[in-house]
């Protein structure tokens, strides 16, 4: 399918105050939080979100998007979206992933988020133990850092509710592997119905139970 080789990028940014209030927003030390989602799943794409909040304006109830219910999420997501200064996702598509594996995916499908923010950070913060290569900026991972920094938290959130809406819309074209129910991640179920169909386009094929039924 086209769409599973497409990067899909989606951005605003939001400076909605007067032209010195911009300037301000824009000079101060801008710290943008990203995380992804879909690492672990069996198909579809890695997707990372990187997000600059703004410190004036923020968005409570943000943490861990595991944490939250898909009804929150999907409040926060709108309110992250309004309130932040600028908002990016990106994604790694499953050949990609085949292709660089995916640790390399998610590096890559952060740092295509960082890179199309309409502002530029003066610091990036990333959830985990590694960072992805961002020349001239400024990067630190911190573990658990989608529990501790509001940044990443509302990054986890977006990447999550992206991909989310990426495997409801695989579940219409490939339903006989239910990807409503369990997002592609390796739930006994989904093994089962990989065993009894095989592999469709958008399963990683260089992922053991994937390339098992090959």
């Amino acid at each position: 399918m086209i769409y599973c080789s497409l990067v899909a990028i989606t951005s605003n940014l939001n400076l909605n105050n007067s032209p010195d209030d911009k300037q301000l927003k824009i000079s101060a030390i801008l710290i943008a939080g990203v995380d992804e989602a879909g690492r672990g799943p069996l198909a579809g794409s890695v997707v990372a979100a990187a997000v600059i909040l703004d410190p004036d304006n923020p968005v409570p109830g943000l943490t861990d998007s595991k944490k939250l219910s898909e009804k929150k999420r999907v409040v926060l997501e709108a309110e992250i979206k309004l309130k932040a200064l600028s908002w990016s996702v990106a994604e790694a598509s499953q050949q990609e992933i085949d292709d660089i594996n995916i640790l390399q995916a998610s590096m890559l499908a952060m740092q295509r988020a960082v890179m199309s923010l309409q502002v530029i950070p003066q610091k990036v913060l990333v959830d985990g133990n590694r960072e992805p290569d961002l020349p001239g900026h400024d990067v630190e991972a911190i573990v658990k850092g989608d529990l501790t920094e509001p940044s990443i938290s509302a990054a986890s959130i977006l990447a999550k509710q992206y991909r989310d809406r990426q495997m409801l819309e695989m579940d219409r074209v490939y339903p006989q592997y239910q990807f409503a129910r369990h997002k592609g991640y390796p739930t006994k179920l989904h093994r089962e119905l990989l065993i009894e169909h095989g592999a469709s386009p958008i399963h990683r094929r260089s992922f053991k139970p994937v390339k098992d039924v090959l």
